[in-house]
């Protein structure tokens, strides 16, 4: 199925970016990712595409497909690398498949705040490695569209990583993911998005992991896991990603656009992500949600080994890292 979806999108693309009768330039984009219509990332990537098709007067319009309707994860990130006139919108670890380093940019127990994260993307340290996959092929329009800390959704009171034996989570299929996820002590499920409900309500799985966002916009609550550990493992945030030959037949005043516009969209959701969070907790409580604190050396302790076994990553990035981060928090501090 999934390779017949490929084909599909890829006899699209032969036709999607023919110019006008007129000889104006026109090109259509189908973009795709794994969140459900209610949530903040679906919404901005639909307000983001409408403006790019006013701003550019429809020259370049830009089809959005939620919830995993097209190819997502790994299959949505080698459309783009194939060359396909689609834009892929996946969490950084996608693309570590074609550049190691993007894997522990999103590596576990890295980040304390969404700031942090923002400053050390914009550092050329980061900046040298979207180089680096351009020359994969692959253009970052984005890499900061945060949802949120992820953090495990179970039934029971999680504080250490012993609390995790024997409960089988579902994750993403993303390695960093699954490999996380065992490194803390559960089992990891890898299970596609729209498996996931019928998965926890028939026991296949113990619970999930994923942000207060996820579980309000989702309504996870309702699967009867009510117990939220703050582990805040991994920062919850997708990159945008266009094929750079794709890239390159658009004229450069639409560049400007497209680029502009993503950007602009993931500084308005991280805005809003801030001003909400307390309200979603909220909403979360009156659901019967219940949040805890977590042993957190605990958990660092049992995943910063990661760094060293996860494909392409070793503890030379994780250094480098942690530098770009000392600096931030340092600078964070003088002012």
């Amino acid at each position: 199925m999934i390779r017949y979806t490929l084909l599909l999108l890829l006899l699209f693309s032969l036709s999607a970016c023919q110019p006008k009768q007129t000889g104006e330039f026109n090109i259509v984009l189908r973009l795709s990712h794994v969140f459900a219509p209610k949530e903040e990332l679906t919404h901005f990537m639909e307000l983001v595409a409408q403006r790019i098709t006013d701003k550019t007067h429809g020259a370049v319009k830009i089809m959005t497909f939620s919830q995993g309707q097209i190819a997502a994860y790994k299959d949505s990130v080698e459309m783009v690398a194939r060359g396909a006139h689609f834009i892929s919108v996946e969490d950084p670890s996608y693309i570590g498949d074609y550049v190691p380093e993007f894997t522990a940019l999103v590596g576990p127990m890295l980040y304390q705040n969404y700031d942090e994260y923002i400053a050390l993307i914009k550092t050329p340290l980061v900046q040298g490695w979207v180089n680096k996959l351009e020359q994969k092929g692959i253009k970052v329009l984005s890499l900061q569209y945060i949802f949120g800390f992820r953090n495990l959704i179970t039934d029971q009171v999680i504080t250490t990583p012993d609390d995790l034996a024997g409960v089988k989570l579902r994750t993403p299929g993303s390695k960093l993911f699954i490999e996380t996820i065992n490194a803390m002590g559960a089992n990891a499920t890898p299970l596609p998005w729209g498996e996931t409900f019928s998965a926890v309500q028939q026991g296949v799985v113990d619970g999930l992991e994923g942000s207060e966002f996820t579980n309000l916009g989702t309504k996870v609550y309702e699967t009867g896991k009510k117990n939220v550990a703050l582990t805040n493992h991994f920062l919850g945030t997708c990159g945008v990603y266009i094929s750079t030959e794709v890239w390159q037949k658009i004229p450069e005043k639409y560049q400007k656009i497209i680029a502009d516009e993503f950007n602009r969209g993931a500084d308005e959701m991280v805005t809003l992500l801030k001003t909400k969070h307390s309200q979603v907790v909220e909403a979360l409580q009156s659901n019967g949600v219940q949040f805890n604190d977590i042993d957190r050396a605990a958990f660092e302790q049992k995943t910063r080994p990661l760094f060293q076994t996860l494909p392409g990553v070793n503890v030379a990035m994780y250094n480098q890292i942690q530098a770009e981060l000392h600096k931030i928090r340092n600078k964070k501090v003088d002012e």
